[in-house]
């Protein structure tokens, strides 16, 4: 690889060159090299003038608890170790992009500040980290129908020229990428492990080959899994996209606090499609500031997705979709809305952790208002629920599980 001297003393500072417990020194996290970059930009230095025999003279005035000046120059001193990995690295077909570079992603910047990566692994069609486009996220074990919607939807979004973002994980993640790649479009995958096995694997070959896909990790490109990795990719998911779409979220996991640091970050509009799961914490996300979309195939709209989120329309068919859903006709149909029942009393736990109206629990929840006051008269009885008076709301009771 053709690395500029500043690339190469970044990933010396910022990137392991094999696993971790191999290492001697510990390589600067995000947060590190934030506050190292600046120390460097407020003394007129650029990390490639760290790329000469002595480097101590140039940090006499550094001084930081946790990065000791031994540190830095330890982590310097590993020229050798960056050779070969890069010459591995590169015979793969993988390139680097730091933060010095122009063809870094500016959506990361902006939205990241100094909590952006240092340092971006990648293979396949870099331009398009910069294409922008939709987040697709959702569940490892997500149920077959929503894998359909997750392809019918990633189809559509690619005919109408928009590029998928998704994490390259098992489940929704693979099923948005697939499905946009077979129908032609663009993809940006996320990895949080194994982006070597990755470049070289069947799945991607010919879309890497094509310049449809690009896949992208901050982590070592040979790392296995790692939840704490998994975790730490999600916002960059969202930080590449205009707007994303939650699947499918489970009660724990990367989806879920991925979604909820979205909505705290404000770094793109969230959008949720409405589950069946009564696992799922899909209207959680709702309750937070996400927006339902339609689950009906026959009306996906991909520019919705891009407009004003929770337009009354919107919101009008969602509804009528749920009363539908909520309305059974026969017994099998009932079973299914006893499932639901169940989903609606597990929300309960965060939906009425405080006393809250039953027009409030209507807004959030989207149920019909007549199923709702059922469900709501049965919670009470079967003492999911207190109710209280003057004005009427309802809690959460939290020793009844």
């Amino acid at each position: 690889m053709n690395l500029s001297s500043a690339a190469q003393a970044i990933l010396l500072l910022t990137c392991y060159f094999g696993k971790a417990s191999n290492e001697s020194v510990k390589p600067l996290s995000n947060g590190e090299w934030g506050r190292f970059a600046l120390w460097l930009k407020d003394n007129m230095l650029s990390p490639a003038d760290l790329l000469v025999a002595n480097p101590q003279p140039l940090l006499t005035s550094w001084n930081d608890n946790r990065i000791t000046t031994e540190r830095i120059l330890l982590l310097l001193a590993r020229g050798h170790s960056l050779a070969l990995a890069m010459e591995k690295w590169h015979r793969a077909g993988l390139w680097v992009v730091t933060r010095s570079d122009s063809e870094y992603p500016k959506r990361l910047k902006t939205k990241l500040k100094n909590d952006c990566p240092p340092v971006l692994f990648g293979c396949g069609n870099k331009e398009l980290l910069h294409s922008g486009g939709l987040a697709v996220v959702g569940s490892r074990n997500a149920v077959e129908a929503d894998l359909l919607f997750t392809q019918q939807l990633a189809a559509k979004v690619a005919a109408e020229a928009i590029t998928v973002v998704s994490g390259g994980a098992r489940g929704v993640d693979e099923a948005a990428m697939l499905g946009a790649i077979k129908q032609g479009g663009k993809v940006v995958g996320v990895m949080a492990d194994s982006l070597l096995q990755s470049a070289t694997s069947a799945k991607w070959r010919q879309a890497l080959m094509d310049g449809q896909l690009v896949l992208v990790s901050p982590f070592y490109p040979e790392a296995g899994f790692n939840a704490g990795n998994a975790m730490a990719r999600n916002k960059y998911i969202y930080c590449l996209a205009d707007s994303a779409l939650v699947i499918h979220s489970g009660p724990k996991g990367g989806t879920l606090n991925g979604a909820e640091e979205n909505l705290k970050h404000q770094w793109v509009p969230l959008w949720v499609k409405p589950s069946s799961d009564p696992e799922s914490t899909n209207s959680l996300l709702v309750a937070k500031g996400g927006h339902w979309y339609t689950t009906d195939s026959q009306s996906l709209n991909a520019d919705a997705l891009f407009s004003a989120p929770a337009s009354a329309a919107m919101e009008h068919s969602v509804s009528e979709e749920q009363q539908q859903l909520f309305a059974p006709a026969d017994t099998t149909e009932q079973l299914a809305v006893t499932d639901f029942y169940k989903f609606f009393v597990i929300s309960l736990s965060k939906l009425a952790a405080n006393p809250v109206t039953a027009e409030e629990l209507s807004a959030r929840t989207l149920l019909h208002q007549s199923q709702l006051n059922q469900w709501l008269k049965r919670a009470v009885e079967d003492k999911q629920l207190l109710q209280l008076q003057n004005p009427v709301r309802y809690q959460y009771m939290k020793n009844s599980r």
